[in-house]
């Protein structure tokens, strides 16, 4: 009986040795057909009409036209795209996973089905504890069905004291900057992010040790003029305001209400604005946030927005409290906020006639900003401020995906890329609000619906 036993086991094991050495072989990745769509090409900025887009596992495997004969598996999942438009997955630039959120008692992974559900599959974290922050990333990773992904970012790099205790880190010594980028790449963090107390010397080395190590710097300025950081080769500048608090000329700061009443044409504001043209600085105005919660979160077309419902309760109580404890609103009587809001949606139109790359972040989860649903605000609001709704969409995908360093992986749907995909029911390009028109997400080649996402989001 016991060479009987053995005999079995040893068949079995020589079986299942057998189909494990052939089971990658034989084992067929799911497939997803989106038929006879029209697809944005973030290239050419216009919609490319009755594309079928073919996904096999997590990438696009192919994008043909109609009179294009293509072999599709007779067990993909069909989905009928006729009278649709189908987006790379939108890209919000400037979030936080951690900072805020903490002080909300809220983690980060509860508020990532939000931005999903917004048709963001991608974030970029610019500025958290790092601990934290990588954790967050990697539960992502392992959800695409419910989480975008997340690129995760230095602390804020700042003077010491820093600015904010909870996600800062103070470095003042230029000899400690490469033990410092020692650290940060352990981490893999894809950003390195310069804030408002650095020095222009301890600036300028961190740029060259983030340029050393092929990393992205961007800089949330203050002590450190955009004058002299552009000069020093800085890749990014975060929110309008690294740019506006710099085109102000001596004598004019010194009227009333000078802030609304800015003359763009300056040669300060003139000079500047070339030279980040010329050395192709990006810039992120985050302008969601300056309107949300800088300076209007007053008025109730802002505070009374339905995307602040969508967040769990307990981040919506804590909104006021952070606004008293950071002052805001800012900027004195209403008009004179109205008219200071509307001279950053003046500067960011300029920066866009100019040349000027422009990226689309937020700033979420700050007062009044959502997790992924500000990003539609932001967009609509960088219409507004004069850019068309085709560039609009080209730096929520494409471009936001170069600065990540991920141009040949995302930010277009295209053969080999990651299938990241939102299914709209109306043009965006004729209405920027038509963003908000989402059947269909897929991460990854992951497909889910809007709603079922904001089901996984708590309510308290």
């Amino acid at each position: 009986m016991r060479i009987q036993i053995s005999c079995q086991h040893q068949i079995l094991a020589t079986v299942f040795i057998i189909l494990a050495i052939i089971s990658p072989v034989i084992s067929v990745e799911p497939s997803v057909v989106i038929e006879g769509c029209s697809l944005f090409d973030p290239e050419t900025g216009t919609m490319l009409p009755e594309r079928t887009i073919l996904i096999r596992g997590s990438r696009i495997d192919r994008v043909f036209g109609a009179n294009e004969v293509s072999e599709i598996p007779t067990d993909a999942m069909r989905i009928d795209g006729r009278g649709k438009f189908a987006l790379p997955g939108l890209i919000d630039a400037h979030v936080h996973v951690v900072h805020v959120l903490d002080f909300a008692h809220v983690t980060g992974d509860e508020v990532l089905p939000l931005y999903l559900a917004a048709g963001v599959t991608s974030i970029r974290s610019t500025g958290d504890e790092l601990v934290a922050a990588t954790l967050v990333a990697r539960m992502a990773a392992v959800h695409p069905e419910s989480s975008p992904r997340v690129f995760t970012c230095s602390p804020l790099l700042d003077a010491d004291p820093v600015i904010h205790r909870d996600v800062g880190y103070a470095i003042t010594d230029v000899g400690k900057v490469p033990a410092l980028f020692d650290d940060l790449t352990k981490w893999n963090v894809t950003t390195v992010k310069i804030y408002a107390g650095t020095s222009r010397p301890v600036g300028r080395a961190i740029i060259d040790e983030g340029h050393r190590r092929g990393l992205f710097v961007t800089a949330h300025l203050g002590r450190y003029s955009a004058q002299d950081a552009v000069a020093d080769g800085v890749d990014g500048l975060e929110h309008i305001w690294s740019v506006f608090n710099y085109i102000i000329p001596p004598e004019t700061a010194k009227q009333p209400g000078y802030r609304g009443q800015l003359d763009l044409n300056n040669p300060l504001c003139e000079s500047l604005v070339a030279e980040l043209a010329r050395r192709k600085v990006y810039v992120d105005p985050t302008l969601a946030v300056f309107r949300n919660m800088i300076l209007l979160p007053d008025v109730p077309e802002v505070h009374d927005h339905p995307d602040n419902a969508l967040v769990p309760q307990r981040l919506r109580d804590f909104w006021p409290v952070y606004l008293k404890r950071t002052g805001c609103p800012q900027g004195g009587s209403l008009e004179d906020r109205r008219r200071e809001f509307a001279k950053f949606q003046e500067l960011t139109g300029k920066l866009h006639r100019a040349g000027v790359p422009l990226l689309v972040g937020t700033d979420s989860p700050e007062p009044q900003v959502p997790p992924g649903f500000s990003l539609h605000q932001e967009m609509e609001m960088l219409v507004e401020s004069g850019l068309p709704p085709a560039a609009v969409l080209r730096a929520a995908t494409l471009t936001n995906a170069i600065v990540l360093g991920e141009r040949e992986r995302l930010g277009s749907i295209a053969a080999g890329k990651l299938a990241d995909i939102i299914l709209l029911t109306a043009n965006p390009l004729e209405d920027i609000r038509h963003t908000r028109r989402i059947e269909l997400v897929i991460r990854s080649g992951k497909v889910t619906r809007p709603e079922m996402l904001l089901q996984r989001v708590p309510k308290q």
